[in-house]
Protein backbone atom coordinates (compact mmCIF):
# COMPACT_ATOMS: atom_id res chain seq x y z
CA UNK A 1 0.00 0.00 0.00
CA UNK A 2 1.33 3.30 -0.98
CA UNK A 3 0.22 6.71 0.71
CA UNK A 4 -0.37 9.42 -1.85
CA UNK A 5 1.11 11.87 0.02
CA UNK A 6 -0.14 15.61 -0.76
CA UNK A 7 2.07 17.05 1.46
CA UNK A 8 4.67 16.46 0.20
CA UNK A 9 3.85 16.56 -3.20
CA UNK A 10 2.16 19.99 -2.79
CA UNK A 11 5.74 21.13 -1.33
CA UNK A 12 7.46 19.93 -4.70
CA UNK A 13 5.04 21.94 -6.62
CA UNK A 14 5.48 24.98 -4.60
CA UNK A 15 9.25 24.47 -5.08
CA UNK A 16 9.16 24.89 -8.79
CA UNK A 17 6.72 27.48 -9.09
CA UNK A 18 9.02 29.43 -6.62
CA UNK A 19 11.98 28.61 -9.18
CA UNK A 20 9.87 29.80 -12.21
CA UNK A 21 8.78 33.14 -9.94
CA UNK A 22 12.63 33.27 -9.38
CA UNK A 23 13.72 33.17 -13.15
CA UNK A 24 10.78 36.14 -13.79
CA UNK A 25 11.95 38.22 -11.53
CA UNK A 26 15.75 38.08 -13.17
CA UNK A 27 13.63 38.97 -16.23
CA UNK A 28 12.60 42.12 -14.84
CA UNK A 29 8.49 40.59 -14.63
CA UNK A 30 6.20 41.29 -11.73
CA UNK A 31 5.45 38.44 -9.65
CA UNK A 32 1.60 36.65 -10.34
CA UNK A 33 -0.72 38.53 -8.24
CA UNK A 34 -3.85 36.71 -6.29
CA UNK A 35 -6.33 38.12 -4.89
CA UNK A 36 -8.97 35.91 -2.48
CA UNK A 37 -12.07 38.35 -1.76
CA UNK A 38 -13.95 36.83 1.71
CA UNK A 39 -17.35 38.12 2.69
CA UNK A 40 -17.90 37.43 6.70
CA UNK A 41 -15.86 36.20 9.49
CA UNK A 42 -16.73 32.21 8.88
CA UNK A 43 -13.62 30.72 11.06
CA UNK A 44 -12.90 27.93 8.30
CA UNK A 45 -13.05 30.02 5.32
CA UNK A 46 -10.66 32.80 7.07
CA UNK A 47 -8.40 30.10 7.86
CA UNK A 48 -8.44 28.52 4.39
CA UNK A 49 -7.78 32.04 3.01
CA UNK A 50 -4.81 32.57 5.37
CA UNK A 51 -3.26 29.41 4.48
CA UNK A 52 -3.68 30.94 0.80
CA UNK A 53 -1.98 34.01 1.38
CA UNK A 54 1.38 32.37 3.40
CA UNK A 55 1.63 29.96 0.05
CA UNK A 56 1.75 32.89 -1.95
CA UNK A 57 4.26 34.30 0.46
CA UNK A 58 6.30 31.04 0.16
CA UNK A 59 6.44 30.90 -3.66
CA UNK A 60 7.32 34.82 -4.25
CA UNK A 61 3.65 35.84 -5.33
CA UNK A 62 2.06 39.08 -4.47
CA UNK A 63 -1.33 38.48 -2.77
CA UNK A 64 -4.44 40.60 -1.86
CA UNK A 65 -7.23 39.78 0.66
CA UNK A 66 -9.99 41.57 0.16
CA UNK A 67 -12.54 41.24 3.51
CA UNK A 68 -15.93 42.24 3.19
CA UNK A 69 -18.71 42.52 6.11
CA UNK A 70 -21.30 40.01 6.40
CA UNK A 71 -23.84 42.34 5.70
CA UNK A 72 -22.45 43.62 2.37
CA UNK A 73 -24.91 43.31 -0.24
CA UNK A 74 -24.57 41.47 -4.05
CA UNK A 75 -24.40 44.37 -5.64
CA UNK A 76 -21.27 45.47 -3.44
CA UNK A 77 -19.64 42.36 -3.95
CA UNK A 78 -20.43 42.79 -8.02
CA UNK A 79 -19.26 46.68 -7.94
CA UNK A 80 -15.80 44.34 -5.99
CA UNK A 81 -15.70 41.95 -8.69
CA UNK A 82 -15.47 44.29 -11.39
CA UNK A 83 -12.81 45.98 -9.61
CA UNK A 84 -10.58 43.51 -9.76
CA UNK A 85 -11.69 42.25 -12.75
CA UNK A 86 -9.89 45.51 -14.34
CA UNK A 87 -7.43 45.68 -12.36
CA UNK A 88 -4.55 44.83 -14.21
CA UNK A 89 -2.15 44.01 -11.44
CA UNK A 90 -4.16 41.19 -10.69
CA UNK A 91 -3.55 38.11 -12.51
CA UNK A 92 -6.11 36.23 -10.56
CA UNK A 93 -8.77 36.08 -8.04
CA UNK A 94 -11.33 33.71 -6.24
CA UNK A 95 -14.49 34.37 -4.13
CA UNK A 96 -14.01 32.46 -0.97
CA UNK A 97 -17.52 30.17 -0.57
CA UNK A 98 -20.31 29.30 1.32
CA UNK A 99 -21.37 33.44 0.66
CA UNK A 100 -24.16 34.74 3.16
CA UNK A 101 -27.69 33.73 2.35
CA UNK A 102 -28.39 37.52 0.69
CA UNK A 103 -26.10 36.91 -2.22
CA UNK A 104 -26.61 35.04 -5.09
CA UNK A 105 -23.30 32.35 -5.40
CA UNK A 106 -24.18 31.78 -8.94
CA UNK A 107 -24.71 35.22 -10.34
CA UNK A 108 -21.49 36.47 -8.43
CA UNK A 109 -19.07 33.17 -10.40
CA UNK A 110 -20.44 34.68 -13.24
CA UNK A 111 -19.64 37.92 -12.97
CA UNK A 112 -15.52 36.93 -12.28
CA UNK A 113 -13.59 37.53 -15.68
CA UNK A 114 -13.35 34.05 -17.35
CA UNK A 115 -8.89 34.88 -17.60
CA UNK A 116 -8.72 35.46 -13.77
CA UNK A 117 -11.21 32.64 -12.51
CA UNK A 118 -8.17 30.74 -11.01
CA UNK A 119 -10.93 28.30 -9.40
CA UNK A 120 -12.46 27.38 -12.22
CA UNK A 121 -16.19 27.10 -11.16
CA UNK A 122 -17.52 30.19 -14.31
CA UNK A 123 -19.33 27.95 -16.86
CA UNK A 124 -16.77 29.06 -19.96
CA UNK A 125 -13.98 27.39 -18.02
CA UNK A 126 -16.40 24.21 -16.95
CA UNK A 127 -17.32 23.99 -20.42
CA UNK A 128 -14.02 24.10 -21.63
CA UNK A 129 -12.77 21.69 -19.15
CA UNK A 130 -15.31 19.58 -20.69
CA UNK A 131 -14.11 19.43 -24.11
CA UNK A 132 -10.79 18.96 -23.19
CA UNK A 133 -9.76 22.21 -24.07
CA UNK A 134 -7.23 24.65 -22.43
CA UNK A 135 -8.16 26.62 -19.77
CA UNK A 136 -8.18 26.46 -16.04
CA UNK A 137 -9.59 23.35 -14.32
CA UNK A 138 -10.82 23.60 -10.50
CA UNK A 139 -7.81 23.18 -8.36
CA UNK A 140 -9.29 19.66 -6.11
CA UNK A 141 -9.75 17.79 -9.16
CA UNK A 142 -6.28 19.64 -10.60
CA UNK A 143 -4.78 18.57 -7.51
CA UNK A 144 -6.38 14.76 -7.83
CA UNK A 145 -5.27 14.53 -11.30
CA UNK A 146 -1.50 15.81 -10.33
CA UNK A 147 -1.60 12.99 -7.25
CA UNK A 148 -2.40 10.23 -9.60
CA UNK A 149 -0.15 11.50 -12.48
CA UNK A 150 3.28 11.71 -10.43
CA UNK A 151 2.68 8.60 -8.31
CA UNK A 152 2.02 7.06 -11.93
CA UNK A 153 -1.12 5.60 -10.93
CA UNK A 154 -2.45 3.57 -13.70
CA UNK A 155 -6.27 4.58 -15.25
CA UNK A 156 -6.31 3.46 -18.81
CA UNK A 157 -9.16 1.31 -18.80
CA UNK A 158 -9.93 1.16 -15.48
CA UNK A 159 -12.92 1.59 -13.61
CA UNK A 160 -13.50 5.25 -11.53
CA UNK A 161 -16.29 5.52 -9.22
CA UNK A 162 -16.86 8.83 -8.37
CA UNK A 163 -19.12 9.27 -4.59
CA UNK A 164 -20.63 12.92 -4.81
CA UNK A 165 -21.72 15.18 -7.82
CA UNK A 166 -21.11 18.84 -6.60
CA UNK A 167 -19.68 21.25 -8.91
CA UNK A 168 -16.17 22.20 -7.34
CA UNK A 169 -15.62 18.36 -6.98
CA UNK A 170 -17.52 15.33 -7.88
CA UNK A 171 -19.00 16.55 -11.69
CA UNK A 172 -15.61 18.22 -12.93
CA UNK A 173 -13.93 14.32 -11.82
CA UNK A 174 -16.23 12.28 -13.57
CA UNK A 175 -15.29 14.47 -16.28
CA UNK A 176 -11.37 14.51 -16.28
CA UNK A 177 -11.43 11.21 -15.46
CA UNK A 178 -12.70 9.42 -18.89
CA UNK A 179 -11.19 12.18 -20.87
CA UNK A 180 -8.62 11.02 -23.39
CA UNK A 181 -5.04 11.31 -22.04
CA UNK A 182 -3.16 10.81 -18.58
CA UNK A 183 -4.56 10.47 -15.76
CA UNK A 184 -7.92 9.46 -17.87
CA UNK A 185 -8.80 7.11 -20.49
CA UNK A 186 -11.28 5.47 -17.27
CA UNK A 187 -14.59 4.28 -17.61
CA UNK A 188 -16.55 6.23 -14.90
CA UNK A 189 -19.40 6.03 -12.75
CA UNK A 190 -20.67 9.16 -10.91
CA UNK A 191 -22.99 7.76 -7.99
CA UNK A 192 -24.98 10.20 -5.74
CA UNK A 193 -27.29 10.29 -2.50
CA UNK A 194 -30.35 8.59 -4.87
CA UNK A 195 -27.75 6.08 -6.04
CA UNK A 196 -29.00 2.47 -5.21
CA UNK A 197 -27.01 -0.19 -4.13
CA UNK A 198 -23.59 1.42 -3.72
CA UNK A 199 -22.39 -1.12 -2.60
CA UNK A 200 -22.10 -3.84 -5.14
CA UNK A 201 -21.12 -0.62 -7.30
CA UNK A 202 -17.76 0.39 -5.06
CA UNK A 203 -17.18 -3.20 -4.85
CA UNK A 204 -15.84 -3.37 -8.26
CA UNK A 205 -14.20 -0.30 -8.72
CA UNK A 206 -10.37 -0.17 -9.39
CA UNK A 207 -10.20 3.62 -8.39
CA UNK A 208 -12.74 5.33 -5.90
CA UNK A 209 -12.78 9.21 -5.71
CA UNK A 210 -15.57 10.11 -2.93
CA UNK A 211 -16.37 13.92 -2.07
CA UNK A 212 -19.08 13.31 -0.42
CA UNK A 213 -18.55 14.79 3.02
CA UNK A 214 -19.85 12.28 5.56
CA UNK A 215 -17.00 10.71 8.09
CA UNK A 216 -16.09 6.98 7.39
CA UNK A 217 -18.76 6.20 4.44
CA UNK A 218 -16.48 4.20 2.83
CA UNK A 219 -16.10 1.08 4.75
CA UNK A 220 -13.35 -1.92 3.86
CA UNK A 221 -16.29 -4.36 2.78
CA UNK A 222 -17.59 -1.79 0.33
CA UNK A 223 -14.14 -2.05 -1.88
CA UNK A 224 -12.27 -4.63 -3.62
CA UNK A 225 -8.00 -5.78 -2.75
CA UNK A 226 -5.84 -3.62 -5.02
CA UNK A 227 -8.60 -0.47 -5.13
CA UNK A 228 -7.01 2.87 -5.37
CA UNK A 229 -8.83 5.50 -3.18
CA UNK A 230 -8.85 9.18 -3.20
CA UNK A 231 -10.55 10.82 -0.38
CA UNK A 232 -11.99 14.41 -0.93
CA UNK A 233 -14.01 14.22 2.43
CA UNK A 234 -12.89 16.36 5.41
CA UNK A 235 -15.47 16.95 8.30
CA UNK A 236 -14.64 17.95 11.71
CA UNK A 237 -15.79 15.45 14.19
CA UNK A 238 -16.10 16.49 18.20
CA UNK A 239 -13.11 14.33 20.22
CA UNK A 240 -13.20 15.81 23.41
CA UNK A 241 -10.03 14.59 24.81
CA UNK A 242 -8.60 15.83 20.96
CA UNK A 243 -6.06 18.88 21.37
CA UNK A 244 -8.64 20.98 19.57
CA UNK A 245 -11.74 19.45 20.72
CA UNK A 246 -12.39 18.00 17.24
CA UNK A 247 -10.80 15.64 14.56
CA UNK A 248 -10.38 15.97 11.08
CA UNK A 249 -12.14 12.61 9.27
CA UNK A 250 -12.39 11.96 5.58
CA UNK A 251 -15.11 9.84 4.17
CA UNK A 252 -13.13 6.93 3.84
CA UNK A 253 -12.76 4.46 6.76
CA UNK A 254 -8.55 4.57 6.27
CA UNK A 255 -7.58 2.13 9.17
CA UNK A 256 -9.52 -0.75 7.24
CA UNK A 257 -10.00 0.22 3.82
CA UNK A 258 -5.90 0.86 3.73
CA UNK A 259 -5.77 -2.41 4.04
CA UNK A 260 -6.97 -3.40 1.17
CA UNK A 261 -5.60 -0.55 -1.01
CA UNK A 262 -2.66 -0.01 -3.67
CA UNK A 263 -2.81 4.13 -3.31
CA UNK A 264 -4.80 6.04 -0.64
CA UNK A 265 -4.91 9.11 0.51
CA UNK A 266 -4.66 10.53 3.94
CA UNK A 267 -7.00 12.87 6.05
CA UNK A 268 -5.03 14.78 6.44
CA UNK A 269 -2.55 15.58 4.28
CA UNK A 270 -3.90 14.02 0.91
CA UNK A 271 -6.21 16.09 -1.41
CA UNK A 272 -6.08 19.43 1.03
CA UNK A 273 -2.35 20.48 0.55
CA UNK A 274 -2.90 20.22 -3.29
CA UNK A 275 -5.86 22.38 -3.48
CA UNK A 276 -3.50 25.17 -2.90
CA UNK A 277 -0.73 24.08 -4.72
CA UNK A 278 -2.71 23.90 -7.53
CA UNK A 279 -4.61 27.32 -6.99
CA UNK A 280 -0.61 28.81 -7.21
CA UNK A 281 -0.36 26.83 -10.61
CA UNK A 282 -3.55 28.14 -12.08
CA UNK A 283 -2.45 31.58 -10.82
CA UNK A 284 0.58 31.04 -12.97
CA UNK A 285 -1.76 29.88 -15.81
CA UNK A 286 -3.45 32.78 -15.83
CA UNK A 287 -0.21 35.28 -16.12
CA UNK A 288 1.17 33.29 -18.57
CA UNK A 289 -2.44 33.26 -20.70
CA UNK A 290 -2.16 37.44 -20.13
CA UNK A 291 1.08 37.02 -21.53
CA UNK A 292 -0.28 35.38 -24.58
CA UNK A 293 -2.96 37.78 -25.10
Amino acid sequence: MTILDGKKVSNDIKNEITEQVSKMKERGEKPPHLAAVIVGNDGASLTYVGSKVKACERVGFESTMVRMPSTSSELELLDKIEELNNNEDIDGFIIQLPLPPQINTQKVLMAVNPDKDVDGFHPMNFGKMALDMSTFIPATPFGILELLDRYGVDTQGKHTVVIGRSHIVGRPMSILMGRKGFPGNSTVTLTHSHTKNITQITSQADIIISALGVPNFLKAEMVKDDVVIIDVGITRVPKEDAPKGYVITGDVDFENVSKKASFITPVPGGVGPMTIAMLLKNTLLAREYKNLK
